[in-house]
């Protein structure tokens, strides 16, 4: 702000280029153990970034690895060719601290490559925690170090080989302050007090348990809301199951091997012959007519299911329904919600925190929903841990929960 109290827009300088140029790209044994030398001799952190080839790839490997660290420098890591040489990479990386930005996206394809992560930064729940706009790396080092990110090719084909020098520079941007980054943002999260916060967060991400795979994924395939009955269900079931199979076989992305529109298509139509097949729609191209009699097969396999081996309409309900319907089926936990989640938004308001950071909605849900047999503090605090939250998560919510039931839980009041 300028001393005439006129608000002036911190100046962003471009950062186009890596300040030492684009590392040469590592790919083999020597390179990784040359690699792995100058790093160990660095000093501090080390930036890690990855990338893949979501959208085009099935699996979720790593193409690309990132590497940057004080006084060793930047490097780009093909893993490709001989994963099983990368023993001095992992043995140099466990023990010093990883910076990643949005580590939830890189650490499986890292831990896939046997990378073990043993202290962890991340930028990106730095960024939520500090209560950011906007928690996307571009954004962030603009606003804490007044430089332009250059982006543009995350989405790209990573698989490609040989990777041109435009998304090589893009690559290695994507770790060229990184180290500057963490350090900025951990001053800031010291200074508002949230540190330990931080500190917790960083464990947790490093010590969950992996998502359990949701059940029955192919009833996320795409406007399959528009189907009325449960044949064209199966139908979808049986073309999405045989897809998986040759998307896995050959690491291509589903989308690739068969669209989500085609498979809704066949559902509807239920060919009974590869002629009435192939000329439905995509499967009469050369790619879908070589696999008519896998995708037909599949087709025939839903056609003559028993009604009994039918899929229901709907998915069978896990956890609570939805908060709407709460008042009709569940009276005392809509009180308890009423209560309780206008409770968790004000804490989160006062301490400058989103509120899905403070707690998880479906923690709060289900405890809305299930209730405790006693709403002292110490109950709520104990529930809260076995349901994974963290310490400063309940320092915070755990008395103000307590007596947000305890509100909940008397009787109305008569007018």
């Amino acid at each position: 702000m300028s001393a005439g109290g006129e608000v002036v827009e911190a100046v962003i300088t471009p950062l186009l280029t890596p300040a030492d140029g684009v590392p040469l790209v590592l790919s083999s044994p020597d390179d990784f153990a040359w690699a792995a030398d100058r790093i160990a001799a660095g000093t501090g952190p080390i930036a890690i970034d990855t990338e893949r080839a979501s959208g085009y790839r099935y699996s979720q490997r790593a193409y690309l690895i990132q590497l940057k660290r004080a006084d060793s420098g930047s490097f780009l890591i093909d893993p490709i060719e001989h994963p099983d040489a990368l023993g001095p990479l992992v043995a140099t990386l466990t023990g010093p601290e990883w910076i990643l930005h949005a580590a939830d996206q890189d650490l499986p394809c890292l831990t896939e490559l046997d990378f073990q992560c043993t202290a962890l930064f991340d930028t990106e729940l730095a960024g939520r925690l500090l209560n950011l706009p906007k928690v996307n790396l571009a954004a962030m080092v603009a606003e804490f170090l007044q430089l332009g990110l250059a982006k543009g090719h995350g989405a790209a084909d990573w698989s490609h080989r040989p990777l041109p020098d435009e998304w090589l520079n893009y690559a290695a941007l994507d770790v060229e302050v990184l180290v500057e980054l963490r350090n900025a943002m951990r001053a800031a999260l010291d200074e508002s007090g949230k540190l330990p916060w931080a500190e917790q967060e960083f464990a947790y991400t490093l010590s969950k348990p992996a998502p359990v795979p949701r059940a029955d994924r192919w009833r996320r395939t795409s406007n399959i809301h528009t189907l009325r009955t449960q044949r064209q269900l199966a139908i979808v079931r049986e073309l999405w199951i045989a897809r998986e199979g040759i998307a896995a076989r050959r690491d291509v992305a589903p989308g690739r091997v068969l669209p989500d529109s085609a498979i809704v298509t066949a559902a509807v139509a239920a060919p009974e012959t590869e002629d009435a097949l192939t000329r439905l729609p995509v499967f009469g191209g050369p790619r879908q007519r070589r696999q008519a009699t896998t995708w037909l097969r599949a087709v025939t396999v839903a056609r003559h299911l028993p009604d009994a081996e039918l899929p229901p309409r709907k998915q069978a309900a896990t956890g609570p329904p939805p908060i709407n319907r709460w008042e009709q089926r569940n009276p005392e936990a809509a009180r308890r919600a009423h209560e309780v989640r206008p409770t968790v938004t004000e804490i989160a308001k006062r301490h400058a925190v989103p509120t899905e950071n403070l707690l998880a909605p479906d923690v709060v849900r289900t405890l809305c929903w299930e209730g405790l047999p006693d709403t002292g503090p110490d109950v709520v605090e104990q529930w809260l841990a076995d349901h994974q939250s963290r310490p400063w998560q309940r320092e915070l919510t755990a008395e103000p929960i307590a007596a947000a039931l305890r509100r909940a839980s008397d009787p109305p009041k008569s007018s």
